[in-house]
């Protein structure tokens, strides 16, 4: 494609090393969870990029949604802070799934959250874990960001409040730790804000590359391609770099061609953005029902379920659509995103609303 930039050399070799064999994921009874994040932090940019402490308050604004960053004295959580939030979603999820009872208060061992995030388990390993909680519990954010089927305008932190127990000493390793998630963030796994990340995640070396990552996961997902704006890309990372910087880091990004589950690609002439899923990873991965429980669904659904039922809340309609399967004898559905679709599609045709302008707070940007 002329003007594209883009490469396949060995990926492998632009990845950090895994640093613990696969059998270490099981020292947690489910440190073998399926990496999980939730989909308004994989959308909007609440976590610092830089390496370097961060105390100035951050404001971002798009398509009339915005949220205010203040950060404590010790600086902005940072996008490996957030790994610790990942293990702590990923370990609800994996309960849930086992329909074992959760709450917003968690203990992990702080060695099976190390292992888990692909980290070391020296003395400064442990030290650097307990620096990234202080400054979950210590960013605050204020926002108009909707989770479920609420839009929540107040201020919260992403950790209300953390306890550590270690052995006696400062060089005493640490025992467990007990994190307490803010109803923010319990609420959005409660709604089933869910997504996936593949476990190569954790041995991307720069903070930008776990960030363009998470956008292509969030709005390419499962379709076979996604295109974004250079210039809108920028503004969704929470990159601080002059937009020339960001473009240069975005060609390497390509050159090196090491992102899990996506190629990127770089269109000079346009100035924007591709994204291409790799190896058709998530477009040919099923979700059927199990008879259980049902999946999280893509993003994809619920964009096609905006079309079908125009002005309708949509995540009340998942609700109910829940609800309803429930209440049906829980029957095995071969694809619960098309359920789901039809359903809408169901009720709009029996009780029609006048479209209203879209608010969502996880409307893709526009495409050119």
């Amino acid at each position: 494609m002329a003007g594209m930039v883009s490469k396949t050399p060995n990926s492998d070799e632009h990845l950090l090393p895994a640093r613990h064999t696969k059998g270490d994921l099981f020292i947690c009874d489910v440190a073998d969870a399926v990496l999980k994040d939730i989909m308004p932090q994989m959308e909007h940019p609440f976590y610092s990029l830089s390496k370097k402490p961060e105390t100035k308050i951050r404001r971002y604004e798009h398509n009339g949604n915005w949220l205010e960053i203040i950060p404590s004295v010790k600086g902005l959580a940072t996008i490996y802070d957030k790994d610790i939030l990942i293990y702590c979603i990923s370990q609800i999820v994996e309960k849930l799934k086992r329909g074992e009872p959760v709450g917003q208060r968690l203990r992990i061992t702080s060695r099976d959250l190390l292992v888990f995030t692909n980290r070391g388990t020296s003395g400064k390993d442990y030290e650097a874990l307990c620096e990234g909680i202080d400054r979950l519990a210590g960013t605050r954010i204020t926002t108009n960001i909707r989770t479920g089927d609420e839009e929540q305008r107040d201020g919260f932190n992403l950790v209300d409040a953390s306890s550590i127990r270690r052995k006696h000493g400062l060089d005493g390793r640490l025992l467990w730790v007990e994190i307490k998630l803010s109803e923010w963030v319990f609420n959005a796994i409660r709604s089933q804000e869910v997504l996936t990340l593949n476990r190569d995640y954790f041995r991307l070396g720069k903070p930008l590359e776990r960030r363009i990552y998470e956008l292509a996961r969030k709005h390419c997902g499962r379709q076979s391609a996604w295109q974004i704006s250079l210039e809108t890309l920028l503004k969704k990372s929470g990159s601080q770099s002059s937009l020339k910087l960001f473009r240069q880091m975005v060609k390497n990004i390509a050159k090196n061609d090491h992102l899990p589950d996506y190629r990127l690609a770089y269109d000079e002439e346009r100035d924007m953005v591709l994204f291409m899923n790799r190896d058709g990873k998530w477009v040919e991965r099923p979700l059927p029902s199990d008879g259980a429980a049902l999946p999280p669904l893509p993003e994809e659904a619920f964009e096609q379920a905006r079309a079908a039922a125009p002005g309708y809340d949509i995540y009340a309609l998942e609700r109910d659509w829940r609800q309803w399967w429930v209440g049906s004898g829980k029957p095995k559905l071969h694809s619960p995103a098309a359920a789901f679709v039809g359903f809408c599609r169901h009720r709009h045709e029996l009780a029609p609303l006048q479209r209203e302008k879209d608010r969502n707070w996880d409307e893709a940007p526009a495409l050119s």
